[in-house]
């Protein structure tokens, strides 16, 4: 907790601020073109609406905590919060200490919920059902886009197949007639007992809770939890029920065995690169044990 910080020369550590805001940019060039045009797109839009962070907030590098900045004072980041001089003069360190001071519910929170999800073994038999299940029955859908199947089809696969959707983010769009379907009931308040990382959303989440750490997660590391974000948000939408050929995004019929087949090989490859990720977070952040999960 106290272990003398690692030093980062100025000219290094400005070389890996300039990478991390190349790499930014270019992951968000399209969907700020589109913004500026006001144009929507119902694949990508979700990175920035469902989980609200702006571009600009990606831009912003942090080296971690334990890493002292030389030669930082006159950098803008001396105006940041949650950096305080370093014990060398002229030196900036992310200030651990009191953002743990000030966030700790919150902290112990998305701790808990990583070291929970990377505990467990994943579950591959919810074949992405619980977009299905958002629409099951209902007219009125999330997306203003054709369903691919048809309303009666689409309503079949979700009557086939038994849902087994264990993230309440995912549930809490269910229908009404699609709730009692679910073989679980997600809460938030269980969301740590049924957190596993076989979930596309659990996996698209490690992206929200590195940005919840703020400058306790290295840049690097957020970057790839969003490009982790990205490549799930993809397959979430090709084994949706929506029709998004247009939009970029070829089937994955689940309805299938050759899909069911094509999504869970997708879906464990996710997982280990989730789980990558969450120990990656907890390595550069080593917050306190959570609790029994």
């Amino acid at each position: 907790m106290n272990a003398t910080p690692v030093r980062l020369a100025e000219s290094d550590w400005r070389a890996r601020e300039r990478a991390h805001v190349a790499r930014a940019d270019a992951l968000t060039a399209e969907h700020r073109e589109r913004a500026a045009r006001g144009e929507k797109h119902p694949v990508w839009d979700f990175l920035f609406t469902y989980y609200s962070y702006a571009p600009a907030q990606l831009r912003r590098w942090h080296p971690g905590p334990g890493v002292q900045l030389a030669d930082a004072a006159e950098d803008a980041r001396a105006g940041w919060r949650w950096y305080v001089a370093g014990s060398e003069p002229g030196s900036l360190v992310v200030d651990r200490e009191s953002l743990e001071t000030e966030k700790a519910s919150l902290l112990r929170g998305v701790e808990r919920i990583l070291r929970s999800a990377a505990a467990r073994p994943g579950r591959f038999g919810c074949f992405g059902l619980h977009e299905w299940a958002m629409v099951y029955r209902q007219d009125e859908r999330r997306h203003a886009v054709p369903l691919r199947l048809g309303r009666e089809a689409t309503d079949a696969v979700v009557e086939t197949h038994e849902l087994r959707c264990t993230h309440i983010d995912a549930f809490r769009f269910f229908t009404p007639e699609a709730v009692p379907r679910n073989r679980y009931a997600p809460t938030r308040e269980t969301q740590p007992d049924l957190e596993q990382p076989g979930c596309l959303h659990a996996g698209m989440d490690v992206y929200k809770w590195a940005m919840k750490l703020g400058p306790l997660v290295p840049g690097e590391l957020l970057l790839d939890a969003f490009e982790l974000a990205r490549d799930i948000r993809l397959l979430d939408m090709q084994a949706s029920p929506y029709d998004m050929r247009d939009w970029g995004a070829d089937p994955v019929a689940i309805e299938t065995p050759e899909g069911k087949a094509e999504y869970v090989r997708r879906q464990r490859a996710f997982a280990e690169r989730s789980n990558r990720l969450r120990a990656r977070i907890l390595e550069a952040w080593p917050g306190e044990p959570a609790a029994a999960a």
